[in-house]
């Protein structure tokens, strides 16, 4: 309502932000974890004199400034670029709110460069001291980094006070801060040590070598998966009310609880078989299937802790379309067309016929013909429910969602969403404008298939 909608055909804009925001995740949780895996194994192989073990970090932290400096650098910006584009009035809510948090985080970032190509490129150029302590100043601005950016991501499922207190330490000290803080810094721990399985593996043929790094990793991964489990438990605690609803009601989210089970327990089960009990294990394909079984589970956590926060971008704050809730009384009462800066401007400039003292008068809209009807139907299916949906296929596809309704029953059930749907945003128009809205879909549904059991009996063959 507030800026113009952008339009992805198939996928929609919000999971084009979720695949570009996982990516940077599996990315940036290495960033962390893999900093306090390379300060702490440093110190370990210069105080053990450990040369080849040194020759090996060596060659890991070039990898690791690789993908998580240039890669993880790209994909962030690529978040800020999708979200501004899909959900700007969220991220216009998020920047404002914390400003502060932001600032604070771009510093320590900064640090988080500096300090990861010094760590690097000086590598026995600096004393041994100093250049452990180049690796742990890296390792402490990530994970505060980490900290910054988890305590805003986590007030937009549960903001706790926020709406009533707009304080900047309510919101970054949300109920769900703690829990996801615990979760994510095991999920870094954890990550950290599979893509060194990985890396090891590949790169090395010293058997003894192989099995030190799988002894030695085994344990930040053991502990990321303690702290994984007990921060995830504490985020469902912490879930506010309609988002606890929302997991039940939806079948997909029932089965991706399932998913994470089972890919957590393999990942488990391989960690305790794998590097506690056998070491000399790790070869390129066991390390190769814990690192997908925990993209899996990691990914497939990120789906819900989006997915739950409906109908809202930023719970109770930002509604999934863009929408501000206490808007929606005006919006139901002028019209959602009339309440738009860009709407009203595109209905004005090419429908002049339904103006009124200057302004948008609902009941001419359904004077319009056909075409035109539909026209102004699809404009506020793109203001309303592109975010969420695509069109006739794709993500979510609307259409297939409303096979087989009139247009007349498509307008009451958008007229009393709430009634059956309360994870999805209150209509916020005119009753004309459902109108023009349930004409627009029923129109692209498609039709209900054949078969005897929709078009009656069959007649049997003489």
């Amino acid at each position: 309502m507030h800026y113009p909608w952008w339009y992805v055909p198939y996928l929609t804009a919000p999971m084009l932000i979720a695949l570009v925001a996982v990516i940077h995740m599996l990315v940036s949780h290495y960033a962390v974890g893999g900093g306090l895996f390379l300060a702490m194994e440093t110190g370990y192989a210069y105080k053990k004199k450990d040369r080849d073990y040194l020759a090996y970090l060596r060659r890991h932290a070039r990898f690791f400034v690789l993908l998580t400096v240039v890669f993880g650098a790209i994909t962030g910006v690529g978040i800020w670029w999708t979200i501004g584009l899909a959900s700007p009035l969220a991220t216009e809510v998020l920047i404002r709110t914390f400003v502060f948090g932001w600032a604070t985080e771009w510093v320590f970032f900064v640090v988080e460069i500096i300090s990861a190509f010094i760590f690097l490129y000086a590598w026995g150029r600096l004393p041994e001291k100093t250049h452990v302590v180049i690796g742990w100043i890296y390792g402490a601005a990530a994970w505060i980094s980490l900290v910054l950016i988890t305590g805003i991501t986590a007030f937009m499922l549960n903001p706790g006070d926020w709406p009533e207190n707009r304080s900047f330490w309510i919101a970054f000290f949300n109920p769900q801060f703690v829990p996801q803080v615990v979760a994510r810094t095991g999920g870094s721990l954890l990550l950290a040590s599979l893509y060194v399985y990985l890396h090891a593996s590949i790169v090395l043929k010293d058997l003894k070598l192989r099995e030190l790094i799988s002894r030695r990793s085994m344990r930040p991964a053991l502990l990321g998966a303690i702290l994984i489990t007990f921060g995830g438990a504490g985020w469902y605690v912490m879930l506010p009310p309609s988002a606890m609803a929302v997991l039940p009601s939806a079948a997909v989210l029932n089965i991706f609880m399932g998913l994470i089970v089972g890919m957590t327990l393999v990942v488990f089960l391989g960690l305790y078989f794998g590097p506690y009990r056998h070491p000399n294990w790790l070869s390129p394909g066991f390390a190769g299937m814990l690192l997908v079984f925990g993209f899996g589970a990691v990914s497939t956590g990120e789906f819900i802790r989006e997915a739950v926060r409906k109908p809202y971008v930023v719970y109770n704050v930002v509604l999934a379309n863009q929408i501000l809730p206490e808007e929606i009384p005006w919006l139901q009462g002028v019209g959602f067309l009339r309440g738009g800066t860009w709407t009203r401007a595109h209905v004005a400039a090419a429908y002049p016929q339904v103006l009124g003292k200057g302004d948008i008068m609902p009941a001419r809209l359904l004077a319009l013909p056909r075409a035109d009807r539909l026209a102004l139907g699809r404009v506020l299916f793109q203001y309303h429910c592109n975010d969420c949906h695509a069109e006739q296929s794709g993500y979510s596809a609307a259409a297939p969602l409303v096979r087989g309704r009139s247009p007349e029953a498509l307008a009451d059930m958008i007229l009393h969403f709430r009634r059956t749907h309360f994870y999805m945003p209150p209509w916020s128009g005119t009753p004309e404008e459902a109108q023009l809205l349930g004409e627009y879909l029923a129109e692209i549904a498609p039709p209900n298939p054949t078969g005897m059991l929709l078009n009656g009996p069959r007649k049997e063959a003489k």
